[in-house]
This record gives structure tokens, sequence and C-alpha cells, in this order.
């Protein structure tokens, strides 16, 4: 199987194609090699933005890939090859964050955190006209609590359809629902607080 390096988070962004996946199924470890070269970067930025220490995104992003290289037999094609990686990786993430939760009374913030390499549009992003806004919108991201931050990253940063997210949470959808919504306005509170400053809170 492919190994990973650092080196492979500058890997030049061009689409997977099914020829490529065939031949990882097939078991072909060049071609293996090659796809974790071209997906590496936004698989380690999901695990980065859930975890937000690069220590663990790290080791949690080759746990994602052995897992991915182990059930690509089971890849049907019936979602696109990215949703169905950034699935593998967000449930390991997860599953790391509780984990790691359990263990310590505190969480480690991480830094620099580039939000121009995301996979997927983000509707909460494109909000933020600047990056300066954008920056502020990362550290704001990273204050909210973990169930807030991971359903509204999963939903307007990877786009998850809302079945998908409550799946990956173990949450019902209404309650979903009311994650993303009190997460979105949690950090328009924080990044934009002029816009609430009159009047307060309509409807």
């Amino acid at each position: 199987m492919g190994r990973l390096n650092q080196t492979q988070q500058e890997a030049p962004r061009e689409p997977v194609s099914d020829e490529l996946i065939d031949r990882c199924k097939r078991g072909d470890e060049l071609a293996w090699g090659r796809l974790v070269e071209l997906t590496y970067r936004e698989v380690y930025t999901l695990c980065l933005r859930i975890l937000r220490d690069p220590d663990d995104a790290a080791e949690v992003t080759q746990d994602a890939y052995v897992k991915a290289w182990r059930g690509l037999k089971s890849f049907r094609g019936d979602s696109q090859f990215s949703t169905w990686l950034y699935r593998i990786a967000s449930n390991a993430a997860i599953s790391r964050y509780r984990s790691r939760k359990r263990r310590q009374d505190h969480e480690v913030a991480s830094e620099d955190l580039d939000l121009s390499t995301r996979p997927g549009e983000a509707s909460t992003e494109g909000a933020a006209g600047t990056r300066v806004e954008v920056d502020l919108l990362e550290r704001a991201l990273a204050t909210l609590p973990e169930h807030y931050r991971t359903a509204v990253l999963l939903r307007d940063v990877y786009g998850y359809p809302i079945e998908d997210i409550a799946r990956q949470m173990k949450a019902s959808v209404p309650a979903t629902k009311v994650r993303i919504h009190r997460g979105r306005k949690k950090l328009k509170e924080l990044v934009w607080p002029e816009d609430g400053a009159d009047g307060g809170e309509q409807g």
C-alpha cells in the first residue's frame, strides 16, 4: 500500500479518474499511491478541522487511508469517490475526538488552518468576503462545542446531507438540524456581532 508523507500535502489537485479507482480495486499499489497523492491534502484538512491537532490529524488520516484501502472493493460508484473517502475520514476523526475527549479535560487549539484548501463549497464561509474574515471565522469555529463545530463543518464546508451527518454523529435528524442552526448562529455572533447589535434577534 502506498506510503504517506507530509510532502503529499502539496500534491497537485486534479480529478481522481474512474480508471485510477479501478486500478486500485485490482490491487495496483502504484495507482493507490497516486490516488493518495491526489486526495491527501483534502483528507488531512478535514481531519485537522475536526481534531484541531496536527499530530492527531496526521495519524487519523493514515488510519482513514488504511480503512479505505481495505474497503475499496465496497465502493460501487453510487456517490463520488471523494464523498466516500471523506465519510471514512470524518468517521475516523470523530471517533478519535471522542476518545481523546474522554482522556483529557481540555482541547488543544490549532493555528493557521487554511480554508482555501476545502474540497467543497462552504455556504457559511461564503459570507466572508476577505481573508481576514475567513481567519476570524476559522478561529470562531474552533471555539464552538464539538457537536456544533462538527455539524457545521460537515454540512457547510463538506456539503454532507443532514441524514448522513445525523448517522455519523449518532443523533436524530431534528437534533442534527438544531445543532447546525445553533452552530451557525453562534458563529455569526462571534464573527459579525454588529449584525445583531440593533434590535436583537428576530423571529
